[in-house]
């Protein structure tokens, strides 16, 4: 999957990701080792004793599966201190050994290819609590104003074996899922899917049964209890009649149900740019959890403290970024851009994240208008740093640059500026979303889609943009009635047209390439510009 165009891009990225220790246990977590390639993932049943007071977990996770090739020995991810305690097979105790955050387990004989099968695992112990959530992973343990329990977990990364035995990988998901979590006595537990239904235990204890009709990824998982109060609604949405649940703490329930109307305002633009939410089996949840918020599917955690912007910031500092909640609106982007449409390997995370910081500029511009969209996107160039390449390391868990959220969106609103046709562009967002629906995929899949339906060669393009950290320069010169001009710190390759205006005339369209060119004009040349628009810089020629 790794592809590089350029002899120098080559150099520069491998300088930079080989000089990065990696270990055994990053192969074993970000690879298909043949241990993982031999099955395919059917169906999860989760069974989850949540101790709040010992902030410890119990459980079991019924793994069904297809037999692709015969195979003895599985792969099972659950990272420590957590551990499985025993593993069921047709009523028969496997042997496992277990290689710090791996398990493996061994079968009593190879499975048939075709067969669909399933194991039990049971575990324990207490997981890893998230010091910074979400940037890390794990368990928070929290509490809200009135001393209750305040519990969440987030996962994106370090991966969902942080708090569960599973294949911990996202190239393979489960066809659906059920979640049970077994929670206190006046909490509430809130997963991902619809809630099924509620056993109610002798002990005063209650547990939450969830189901999640639709695929899944491992991060996407989730779980949330407090002390919430419920409310429902609905919007009539592209495919019908969408289902929208929202949970927050009791004491801000009623300056929720005005601010959580972002949300509604939300899908309603997304689905516009991108096609119908892709989850109207499993509903909209919109959480109010102890961290910042995240992307659970069908379950967007929520916690912006109630304020426009990034908790009340503006991250373009154009002002457009105080007319909506941040998280309400990336978060949810994510519904499309890593729930419905997921990478399979996580140096591909540009593919969730810059398609979601786009979103927030396509946002503004259904509500309020192109160029509020235009300026908050160059708005946000302050924030990069162009330190590191978008695009990660392969097979070893490793993500690229945070450049991907800025970068990755000024990448994708250059290239709609390109295309210079909006309807077009919003046919190959919609486009992507119909026709990777529901499916793990790589960038040279995403890359490949997009020159297709353009009809443009896009390779320098997205090499210059993802795997490079030079911005191109349009150098140019101006010498009486001539401009010369030209692309500097650029791929091979790399040719792309842009908008420019010269003195105070019409706009112009130029094609620079790295070699010089000269265009002559009527009058003497004065002022040169290149539209903004594109994520470029210009300046004279030293």
């Amino acid at each position: 999957m790794k592809k590089f165009l350029t002899l120098g891009g080559f150099l520069f990225v491998q300088l930079c990701v080989f000089a990065q220790p990696f270990t055994r246990q990053d192969t074993l977590r970000g690879s298909i080792t043949p241990e993982r390639a031999w099955w395919d993932l059917s169906y999860y049943d989760l069974a989850i004793d949540v101790d709040v007071e010992g902030k410890s977990l119990k459980g079991t996770n019924t793994i069904y599966f297809f037999v692709i090739i015969p195979q003895q020995v599985m792969q099972i991810d659950l990272q420590e201190p957590l551990a499985i305690t025993h593993v069921d097979y047709k009523g028969q105790k496997l042997s496992y050994t277990r290689e710090g955050n791996v398990y493996h387990i061994r079968f009593p004989y190879p499975l048939v290819a075709g067969d669909r099968d399933k194991i039990t695992i049971q575990y324990e112990g207490v997981p890893v609590v998230a010091v910074r959530p979400p940037w890390d992973g794990g368990l928070t343990w929290s509490k809200d104003d009135n001393d209750n329990p305040f519990v969440a977990t987030s996962c994106q990364g370090l991966g969902a074996s942080v708090w569960w035995p599973c294949k911990d990988h996202m190239y393979d998901e489960p066809d659906s899922m059920l979640i049970r979590i077994t929670a206190p006595p006046s909490l509430t537990d809130v997963s991902n899917g619809r809630l099924r239904h509620i056993d109610y235990l002798p002990d005063g204890r209650k547990t939450f049964h969830w189901f999640v009709s639709n695929p899944i990824n491992n991060y996407g998982v989730n779980l949330n209890i407090g002390r919430y109060a419920h409310w429902t609604d609905t919007i009539h949405g592209e495919k019908g009649v969408l289902d929208m649940d929202f949970y927050v703490l009791q004491d801000n329930y009623d300056k929720a149900r005005e601010h959580f109307k972002d949300a509604h305002r939300t899908i309603k633009a997304f689905e516009y740019w991108f096609g119908p939410y892709p989850f109207y089996e499993d509903g909209y949840k919109l959480v109010e959890v102890p961290y910042l918020g995240m992307e659970h599917q069908s379950c967007v955690t929520y916690g912006n403290k109630y304020q426009m912007g990034y908790l009340g910031r503006d991250l373009s500092s154009t002002g457009w970024g105080l007319k909506w909640d941040f998280i309400i609106v990336h978060e949810s982007a994510h519904e499309w851009w890593a729930n419905s449409i997921t990478y399979k390997d996580i140096a591909d995370m540009w593919i969730h994240e810059s398609f979601a910081n786009y979103a927030e500029s396509l946002y503004l511009d259904y509500h309020f208008g192109q160029q509020a969209a235009s300026d908050y996107v160059i708005g946000t160039r302050r924030t990069i740093m162009n330190n590191e390449p978008i695009i990660g390391t392969y097979n070893v868990n490793k993500e690229g640059s945070g450049d991907m959220y800025p970068k990755g969106g000024n990448m994708l609103h250059t290239l709609r500026t390109w295309i210079g046709d909006d309807e077009k562009w919003r046919s190959v967002l919609r486009g992507l979303q119909r026709d990777f629906y529901h499916q793990t995929v790589t960038t040279e899949q995403i890359e490949n889609y997009i020159a297709t339906q353009t009809g443009k060669d896009l390779k320098a393009f997205f090499n210059q943009y993802l795997r490079d950290t030079r911005i191109p320069v349009v150098e140019y010169e101006m010498k009486g009635k001539k401009l010369n001009y030209r692309y500097a710190k650029i791929v091979d390759g790399f040719n792309m047209p842009v908008e420019v205006r010269i003195n105070s005339g019409d706009k112009i369209i130029l094609k620079p390439t790295a070699q010089w060119q000269e265009l002559k004009m009527e009058d003497q040349v004065k002022s040169f510009s290149v539209d903004p628009d594109y994520y470029v810089l210009y300046k004279k020629a030293d």
